[in-house]
């Protein structure tokens, strides 16, 4: 989709450095200094933003590239990430950029229906980047190259771009000469189009459900075992079930032929939801991640976040990312994963509808919108000052791990990225009468903005209550949608759920999917996927919600196996066996 470009000229080099701690953990949303969009500058509309996101792996270390952030940022663990302003940068910033590091190069490039230049560095770590060539040769109109992928092959020895952002034009593909620094090289392909009346995950709207046309975009190349991977996101950012999916062929120009099992990254439910327009990169263990960009959509319908997921390809060379239990905590790799669960830490969701109190509420903004896991409701304070504080009732003694703070930009009046009273403050308290309050996190002193701050705590801490107390948001309001809290509940986890049944509709691209309501749990998940060993998919519903749900992801001519999981605060339960449904 176009958008509305901001100049940045003459930037210099700026580095802000990330407050490095022995965290062994993640959480998402990622946690980055999300920069304010100006893709609404005129409309007046100011909001952080995590777009299109692409991570790569340049010489063992990571860059992130997002939609229109006026730079892009650096870690060594990713989790720790230092955010770069380069002394060269595009005419207009950069939207849906595409990045790849190809031995000791970087190369970069922006989406655009113009000439534009691929940039390159041997040095991203000083924001030195350079031109690798002055301009790409235009397209015809309309056609791109938009949200561009590049790909080199090193068997081949061959360079390859993919591109597309459209619900009218298909996902295209051409060589690149690299001996005339990446032009064209013959003719562009036509890939791949989306086909949602057989396959039911690329329909458009809220779970599938709206007749609108859908959006293809967001293209990214993986080559494993001697397959080429060729991934798109659909069927648009503004839902809940924004996802990647992938076509796979044997060669990087195809044919390429629907993988049966897709949608490969597929997140409708939960805190974070949508999984979609991302890219697929390996960390320095050999691991692979996919990552996309949730929905948020408070502010403006665009509004998003990063997500990062374990990824992998099983012995049939199926790829799949695992979303299950994809927002809450999950361990950083120290070695290669053999199994798709075994980074995540087993801290479950303590806060969930808990009750609530504050120092204040402003207008009709509940403080019981901070634990009704939605980042589109929140609460908001009567005034940014130091001292307005909020409290989480856990309601009994539970081991805390780890809490997340997810703030809203409630009419804000940022403009200027850049400026530098943009940061955020705030301290933690932890109590298990409370009126004993012990101090378990402080950022008084921190001088870096943290929309969705994660908060690992540094030995874990027996409590009931959780109280954030507020220092500082560079917003004109305390705005906050959650605090979730981690950790575990002490308790047994629940029983699988009873009477569970799976009834493929008339239309094959949808499935009924009932059960019986277990005491004491807080979600379920219902899994399912194309054999009993490859149930990858995820469905997060909470306890308060139907007994019942619709799934709507499917594709004609595949049989599935559905299965349930209960979980609560101390645990998940055993898998239902899985059903068939052909």
């Amino acid at each position: 989709m176009k958008r509305i470009y901001i100049f940045l000229m003459g930037c210099l080099p700026v580095f802000v450095q990330a407050q490095v701690t022995t965290q062994r953990t993640y959480c998402n949303p990622m946690d980055i200094n999300y920069r304010y969009n100006y893709e609404q500058l005129n409309d007046s509309i100011s909001y952080r933003s995590g777009a299109d996101p692409v991570i790569v792996n340049h010489k063992g270390e990571y860059y992130l590239f997002v939609t229109i952030s006026g730079g892009y940022w650096h870690s060594k663990d990713l989790v720790h990430w230092n955010y770069i302003v380069p002394d060269k940068w595009p005419m207009e910033d950069m939207c849906a950029p595409a990045a790849i590091s190809v031995r000791d190069t970087l190369y970069l490039f922006q989406s655009t229906f113009e000439q534009r230049p691929i940039l390159f560095t041997t040095t991203p770590e000083n924001g030195k980047l350079y031109f690798y060539n002055r301009w790409l040769p235009r397209l015809p109109k309309d056609v791109g190259p938009w949200d561009p992928a590049l790909f080199y092959d090193e068997e081949l020895n061959k360079w390859y771009m993919y591109w597309g952002s459209s619900n009218v034009y298909p996902i295209y593909g051409s060589e690149l000469d690299k001996h005339l620094h990446l032009k064209y090289k013959g003719d562009y392909k036509e890939m791949l189009y989306l086909h949602p009346d057989e396959h039911g995950w690329e329909r458009f709207g809220r779970d599938h459900r709206s007749n609108i046309t859908p959006f293809m975009e967001g293209a990214w190349m993986t080559k494993h075992n001697g397959k080429y991977y060729l991934q798109y996101g659909a069927p648009g950012t503004e839902y809940n079930v924004y996802a990647n999916g992938t076509y796979v062929g044997d060669h990087p120009l195809g044919p390429f032929t629907y993988a049966p099992y897709n949608p490969v990254s597929y997140k409708p439910g939960g805190f974070v939801t949508g999984a979609g327009h991302g890219n697929t990169f390996q960390d320095n263990y050999g691991n692979y991640w996919n990552t996309g960009t949730p929905w948020v959509a408070v502010n403006w319908n665009f509004e998003r976040r990063i997500a990062m997921f374990p990824t992998g390809f099983d012995k049939d060379g199926q790829m799949y990312a695992n979303t299950r239990f994809g927002d809450l905590p999950h361990n950083l790799p120290t070695k290669k994963w053999q199994s798709k669960d075994e980074l995540f830490t087993g801290w479950m969701l303590l806060s969930y509808k808990k009750a609530t109190t504050a120092s204040s509420v402003k207008d009709t903004f509940a403080v019981a919108n901070i634990v009704d896991e939605n980042p589109r409701t929140f609460w908001v304070a009567q005034q940014n000052k130091p001292g307005e504080w909020v409290m989480v009732d856990l309601q009994r003694d539970q081991e805390v791990r780890a809490v997340q703070v997810n703030y809203t930009d409630y009419k804000s009046n940022i403009y200027d990225g850049f400026d530098p009273k943009i940061y955020t403050q705030f301290r933690l308290f932890a109590s298990r009468d409370g009126k004993r309050w012990e101090k378990i996190a402080d950022l008084t002193n921190e001088k870096r903005d943290r929309p969705n701050a994660y908060i690992e705590l540094e030995k874990p801490v027996q409590a009931r209550y959780i109280r954030y107390e507020h220092i500082y948001v560079a917003s004109p309001n305390l705005a906050i949608s959650d605090i979730r809290v981690f950790g575990n509940g002490g308790g047994k986890a629940p029983r699988t759920p009873a009477k569970f049944t799976a009834v493929r509709d008339t239309d094959e691209r949808n499935a009924f999917i009932k059960w019986q309501k277990v005491p004491g749990a807080v979600g379920y998940n219902i899994l399912w996927g194309i054999a009993k060993d490859k149930l990858y998919q995820t469905y997060q519903v909470f306890t308060d919600q139907p007994e019942s749900l619709e799934i709507r992801a499917l594709s004609k001519g595949v049989s599935y196996y559905f299965a349930i999981e209960a979980f609560n605060e101390s645990g998940v339960s055993v898998a239902s066996e899985a059903l068939f449904v052909k």
